[in-house]
């Protein structure tokens, strides 16, 4: 999802404190009807032009909103910080530097332009994804930002400010000797990443399987997308689901190992995540990211990392 690469404005402070990420499962049953198609994680469906290495191309200079800022509540900006919750293994959404500590990506630079907005400073505590959504309930983060897909079973909960797109992929080992498919998984071992709407795609998947006489997947969960990666070029895995931008970043930085199987499925949108009931707080973030829009920030952030097939064309609030 450089040391910091963000708005060249300025360095904002990072704060990287270990948690825990989360995404309630929501499992579409109608989607075992259609091409067992699986209840993917993110929005676009392509999500990613090459999915690379970030771009050395700097973006807008991020200046306060006045107005904007004025719609935060007092709680939230009496101490001039805005915290993040994110988990930091999902390259290049968010993911740590080769320092092993720095938390960067698209969605740190998105968040970090949104809290200068907002005339904040931003904080990105490194969290398991599953404990994200709880830490925004219990008010340890005041937003959420970490590639969570906007769904009905998030809003019960949460409110979503809508910021990205993309749709889950497969990706297989190079040259895809198995002849592997989104179709043909039954009996295989694949790869997904705990707490991931793709979970509920392989489970989805899974039940057709047997339903139809035919094996089970042999699903591997594992805490975070790096070691899910790293599984299938260990060929620990034959296959592994992910987000279409994730898969494509996959792609072309590890040397020629791994390859992407077909077009991405199930796409919808990303969302900042943040409690419910906290007067225009939803309304204050989504106007960010419309003046993010409106100057040139948000495009010079998804070319920066290769991920402008996932742009949207405006911000909605879902609560």
């Amino acid at each position: 999802m450089a040391a910091s690469p963000r708005t060249p404005r300025q360095a904002p402070e990072v704060t990287v404190r270990t948690t825990t990420r989360s995404l309630p499962a929501v499992f579409a049953a109608a989607a075992l009807a259609v091409g067992l198609a699986a209840c993917g994680s993110g929005g676009d469906g392509s999500g990613a032009t090459s999915g690379g290495a970030p771009t050395t191309a700097g973006t807008p200079t991020v200046t306060k909103d006045d107005a904007l800022a004025a719609m935060v509540p007092a709680a939230v900006s009496s101490d001039g910080r805005l915290v993040y919750g994110t988990d930091a293994s999902y390259p290049p959404n968010e993911f740590t530097d080769t320092d092993g500590t720095t938390i960067i990506g698209m969605d740190v630079d998105l968040g970090t332009a949104v809290a200068q907005k907002l005339g904040l400073t931003p904080e990105f505590q490194n969290s398991q994804f599953s404990g994200i959504i709880p830490g925004i309930e219990g008010a340890r983060y005041e937003l959420g930002i970490s590639s969570f897909t906007v769904n009905d079973e998030r809003v019960k909960t949460v409110d979503m400010v809508s910021y990205f797109s993309a749709g889950t992929s497969l990706a297989v080992a190079s040259g895809n000797p198995e002849g592997i498919t989104p179709d043909n998984l039954c009996g295989r071992a694949v790869g997904v990443q705990a707490g991931t709407v793709q979970v509920d795609d392989v489970s989805a998947r899974s039940q057709a399987c047997t339903a139809a006489g035919q094996p089970a997947i042999q699903a591997t969960e594992l805490q975070q997308q790096t070691d899910v990666t790293l599984a299938l070029t260990s060929k620990r895995i034959v296959a592994m689901l992910a987000d279409s931008p994730v898969i494509s970043y996959a792609v072309t930085t590890t040397n020629g190992v791994v390859e992407a199987v077909g077009e991405p499925w199930d796409t919808a949108p990303y969302g900042i995540v943040l409690a419910k009931n906290q007067g225009q707080f939803a309304q204050a973030v989504q106007g960010a990211l419309h003046a993010l829009m409106a100057d040139g920030t948000y495009k010079a952030i998804l070319q920066k990392w290769n991920v402008t097939n996932g742009a949207i064309p405006t911000s909605e609030v879902r609560s």
